[in-house]
């Protein structure tokens, strides 16, 4: 993100990083601005909810040549659904800088669809000017070894059968195959949290979706901490958007796509005293009320520092990740996603209490 000579004349590179809520994307995206080496990157990062969340994560960074400039969020939406109004506009902000990226990187949020957005570098105004250099899925190991994705593997593997169709019985596995069915490189994350033998079953899961592609055939990498070689993520050269064909989706014969089957919310709380207390309460209510995913910022009394919160199911995890900033409000705010039909007011109650 440092400045350098211009690049060559050509298409600049973006990275699509997709992947379930909590995979770890945003922690990829981070031990990837750690290792950049002066490389001139800028990031687009889109949320599902009102109030983003990642973007600030990802300037918090303390990489001092990680500019306010170099990060465009868009929250309240997905980019997905959202290419003209957001998309098109934030690349073409980022290309008429006096010193374009050399390399752009977008990460999605956690219910995107990646191929419609890689179809959006099919616009006029970028597409002789921008080239989707790789698709990276982020899969949490985790949470795919509890069964979010296929709660029944060996029914989901009877089903597809001699047709080689799925009918899924849940969105959520809908969203997460069509996030592996179009990627070329799949970081199979949060590996200290399983054991072998959930991870060759994560693994063997991974590569049943990905028998449905047509011609090729993604890697797996294996990560904790999101920690990946930026040699392996970036120059993929797969020009993604000349091979669309060969990444199916479960939405390729619908004329839209939406997101009734989510939800989310803002959570206001008062300061908080207990950090561990805190994460208890998450937990419980994480279970009783199946909350997919939670993260936000916390006022503790006393601390000079706010406190990151990130949950996944009933997982919980805080840190201090810096120092609250002179005559910055000191909120404390939680955002909460869940599959449509999750009760705001109940899980606000119990958080709040």
């Amino acid at each position: 993100m440092s400045a350098q000579p211009k690049t060559a004349v050509g298409k600049v590179p973006a990275t699509v990083i997709t992947g379930f809520l909590g995979a770890g994307k945003t922690t990829l995206i981070r031990s990837l601005l750690e290792q950049a080496e002066g490389r001139r990157l800028a990031l687009i990062i889109n949320e599902f909810g009102d109030v983003g969340i990642d973007g600030d994560i990802l300037r918090a960074c303390g990489n001092p040549t990680c500019t306010e400039d170099d990060v465009i969020e868009l929250a309240n939406g997905c980019l997905c659904c959202t290419v003209a109004d957001d998309f098109v506009p934030a690349i073409e902000k980022l290309l008429a800088r006096p010193e374009p990226p050399e390399h752009i990187v977008i990460e999605t949020s956690g219910l995107a669809l990646p191929k419609p957005l890689v179809q959006a570098f099919h616009w006029p105004a970028i597409k002789t000017r921008v080239t989707v250099d790789g698709v990276i899925a982020v899969v949490d190991a985790a949470a795919a070894a509890e069964g979010r994705f296929a709660p029944d593997p060996a029914a989901l593997e009877a089903q597809r059968g001699a047709a080689g169709t799925v009918d899924h019985e849940t969105p959520i596995e809908e969203v997460f195959e069509d996030q592996l069915l179009c990627a070329d490189l799949i970081v199979v994350n949060k590996t200290d949290l399983v054991d072998a033998v959930d991870l060759a079953r994560v693994e063997d899961l991974i590569r049943g979706a990905l028998s449905h592609t047509v011609g090729r055939d993604a890697k797996l990498v294996r990560a904790s901490q999101g920690a990946v070689d930026p040699l392996v993520l970036l120059g993929v050269g797969a020009a993604v958007e000349d091979d669309l064909a060969s990444r199916p989706s479960h939405h390729d014969e619908e004329e839209g796509h939406d997101h009734d089957d989510f939800t989310s919310f803002v959570v206001e709380l008062p300061p908080q005293p207990d950090p561990a207390a805190l994460a208890m309460t998450l937990e419980k209510v994480a279970g009783l009320h199946g909350v997919l995913r939670l993260k936000g910022f916390i006022d503790v009394p006393g601390k000079p520092m706010r406190l990151l919160v990130q949950g996944v199911g009933t997982r919980i995890q805080t840190h201090y990740d810096r120092l609250w900033k002179p005559g910055e409000e000191r909120r404390s705010r939680l955002v909460v996603i869940g599959e449509s039909g999750l009760d705001r007011d109940a899980v606000t109650g119990a958080v709040v209490g």
